[in-house]
């Protein structure tokens, strides 16, 4: 079953390679952060992103 959300891999205009999840409705709702010098390395980034994040803990931070 689709969630409609997707990855994203692009070109930025420095020549890097960049992804983003992109959300349903078309919002970014994360992104790399980083260029990667190769789109196996966005790649390589996007498959950490969903090994780790299912099990992230959160961390509510206060002023």
């Amino acid at each position: 079953m689709s969630t409609g959300q997707r990855f994203e891999i692009f070109e930025d205009k420095a020549g890097e390679w960049r992804w983003r999840l992109v959300a349903a409705n078309g919002n970014i709702i994360a992104d790399s952060g980083e260029g990667y010098s190769s789109k196996q390395g966005a790649k390589r980034g996007i498959q950490s992103v969903k090994r780790g994040a299912a099990d992230a803990a959160v961390e509510v931070l206060e002023d």
